[in-house]
């Protein structure tokens, strides 16, 4: 299993059959089939919709459909390797066949402020960035979420614009990029 890491993390994606194990058996499970310590997440309700919405949506139709590159349609989960618990889950919106793809991420909200987002993004767009076919890459953050501002920023990324997204609600977002250097 293709595992990336960094000082503090480890980075591990999820395939069709964990992703299953996690809709049909739930969190607890999927910590169990990855060895993980358990830890129940403690996020805000747009958060759990928005994840609950991708995993049946997105994850488990596209990582059925892309088994070879999975890893670009799926949740990384993002584990503190020492503690060896999952603390969130980064991924990204499908293969850069065009040269671009998008970006998302969630942190439990216990280990927030800590730089987790941050070094979670530098590690998997260090590893993105290794594919010659990716040039940039996208996000979007509510124009609220100073923090989530603040993660995208520190990984070089630059404000493109701002406008309206609907996933489980609107939002008014700003855009952001970061191209290959």
């Amino acid at each position: 299993m293709l595992e990336i890491t960094s000082p503090r993390l480890t980075l591990i994606p999820l395939d069709y059959n964990l992703l299953n194990i996690w809709n049909e058996k739930g969190r607890a499970e999927l910590e169990k089939n990855l060895n993980l310590n358990p830890n129940q997440w403690t996020t805000n309700e747009l958060s759990i919709a928005e994840t609950n919405d991708a995993l049946k949506n997105y994850w488990i139709p596209q990582t059925l459909l892309n088994p070879e590159i999975f890893h670009w349609f799926t949740n990384w989960e993002i584990v503190i390797s020492d503690q060896n618990i999952s603390i969130g889950g980064i991924g990204f919106g499908g293969y850069p066949a065009g040269g671009v793809t998008e970006i998302g991420y969630m942190i439990d909200e216990k280990y927030q402020k800590n730089g987790f987002a941050s070094e979670a993004l530098a590690c998997l767009l260090n590893w993105a960035f290794q594919n010659p076919i990716l040039k940039t890459v996208h996000a979007d953050t509510p124009k609220d979420n100073l923090p989530s501002q603040n993660v995208l920023l520190r990984n070089g990324f630059e404000k493109t614009g701002e406008g309206e997204v609907e996933h489980t609600i609107t939002m008014q977002v700003y855009h952001w990029a970061k191209h290959r250097s």
